[in-house]
This record gives structure tokens, sequence and C-alpha cells, in this order.
């Protein structure tokens, strides 16, 4: 099995971070933001650890494993078409992972899981990996398409994985590149397939708006991650070309990164927090909007 292209598609997503970070940095985004010591810290270990620690242990494992039960059907799949592959690899990883990501706003356990992703105050790249360790291993798409690329799928994915890693730093992105798509009148038609068909920044942005209240936000909708269409084919979809001017989650309650980063393994002390076991009294539901409570 050749996994020569698997370098490239970590090497080219990183440098989009680094340059798009550069961008939001002359902006003024990381000098003159909310970000405390404890989100940065908590922003770059996450960083790390998924593409080099969970990513690569999930692969390692499954690759092992179907090596040991099932020999044969190394590149079994090897003579598929590519656009069959991207297929397989659309319905296996951000099909199940827009699922993944829609329970997550439904299960208060799953919850405590990707509330770091949301309890951020403003937007930016380095918001892109904010979830808890535990999120990330047991996401079902990283486990599915382990193993396409042992059934032979791995250059495909390669380049799937690029895309939809750029799209996705991109749709957190203080750039806001879809503005240009909304500000001349003979890019509408394309504005109107494409935010319809991936994350964009309005559509990503909105859903981490804190109230729908604004027009704009839609926290419990908007759960595409490449692609936006999910959204559209399954209701959670809301489309207003316009950014919510206030982020986050009601219950913010300021937790040390590790706690946030690695619960269930480490607790918070605080008896009020809903970190502080699997189930509180204070459990926030995310599925409530903050101007009901």
């Amino acid at each position: 099995m050749d996994y020569s292209l698997m370098d490239w598609s970590k090497f080219i997503p990183f440098m989009v971070l680094i340059l798009v970070g550069i961008i939001e940095s002359i902006g003024g985004l990381y000098f003159e933001d909310r970000r405390s010591r404890n989100d940065w810290t908590m922003e770059l270990v996450s960083l790390t650890m998924l593409p080099t620690l969970i990513k690569p242990g999930i692969f390692a494992l499954v690759l092992f494993t179907l090596n040991q039960l099932s020999p044969n059907s190394e590149n079994v799949c090897s003579h598929w078409h590519w656009i069959w592959q991207t297929i397989a690899f659309l319905i296996v990883d951000d099909l199940t992972q827009y699922w993944w990501h829609r329970a997550s706003h439904r299960f208060k356990w799953l919850w405590k899981l990707h509330r770091p992703h949301h309890v951020i105050e403003e937007m930016g790249v380095l918001v892109t990996y904010r979830n808890a360790v535990l999120y990330y291993a047991m996401m079902p798409g990283l486990w599915l398409s382990a193993a396409l690329v042992y059934f032979g799928m791995g250059k495909v994915y390669a380049v799937y994985l690029v895309v939809k890693l750029v799209v996705i730093l991109l749709a957190h992105s203080e750039t806001k590149w879809d503005r240009i798509l909304y500000s001349q009148r003979w890019l509408q038609p394309i504005a109107w397939i494409i935010e319809r068909l991936i994350s964009t920044p309005a559509t990503h942005y909105a859903h981490h708006g804190l109230t729908v209240e604004d027009g704009i936000s839609n926290p419990n909708g908007n759960f595409g991650n490449l692609l936006f269409l999910w959204d559209v084919l399954f209701g959670t979809a809301k489309i207003t070309r316009r950014y919510p001017t206030k982020f986050g989650a009601w219950n913010t309650m300021k937790e040390p990164w590790y706690v946030q980063l690695f619960f269930p393994f480490i607790r918070s002390k605080d008896p009020k927090s809903e970190l502080h076991s699997l189930r509180t009294s204070n459990d926030y539901d995310p599925k409530i909007d903050p101007k009901q409570l």
C-alpha cells in the first residue's frame, strides 16, 4: 500500500493554516482578541494532538487489525474509479461526521466533549480543532476512513483530505473569503451553488453564533464539515450571507485546558461545573437557546 501522498495531505493544510493565521494576525485578530492563555494552550495542544497522535493511532490500529483478520482484502478496492472512491469517503467520513456533530448538540454527555469548540467567544482558524481528545478518538469517520485506505483508497483519500481540511480551516477563519461572492452581482449564481454545497464562513459562523435572536445564528444547525449539502438535505441549513457578532455558549464556565481536552479522564474540581462528572445537575443543554432560559 502506497502512503507517500499521505504526507502531502498534512503538509498542504498546515501551510494553509499558517498562511491564514498570518493574514488574521495582520488583521489584528490575535493582538486585540479575547483569547486567554488557557485558550491559546488548548488550541495549540488540540492542533498538535489530532494529526500527530490521535489520527495516526486510529489508522495504525485499524490497519493492523484488518491485516491480521483479513489480509486478502488489502487493496481490494484499488481498481475502483476515483469518483466512486470519493463518494465512498463523502459517505463514510463526511456524512458520518455530520451526524456525529449533530449528535454532540443533542446528547449532553457528547456535548461535554464538543464544548471546547463552542465556548470560544470569537472565531479564527485556530478554533478548528478545539475538541476534547475523546471526541475525535470516537469519531466514526476516522475509523471508517482508515478501513477504506486499507482497501486501497489511500491515494484518493490523500487528495480528499486536503480539500476537506482546507474548506474547514477557511470556514472558521476571519478571512471571510465568501464575502467576495456576495459583493459582486455576476457572482451571485456561483455563490448560490457554493454556499449550499460546501461550508463557508457565513454558514459556519452561524453555527457558532450565540443565539438565534440575532436572526443570523443557527447554533443547532449548519453542522456540515466539508459538505454543507448535508444540512440542506436534512433540514438543518440556515443561509443569511451575514456573520454573527456574538459567539459562544451560555454556559462558559472557565475550566483549565487540560480538563476540557481530557474530560472525562481529568475532571473539574468544581462541583458546579458540568465537567465535574459525566452527569451533573448543571449539565448544559445545547438544544436550548440562551434567551429561553
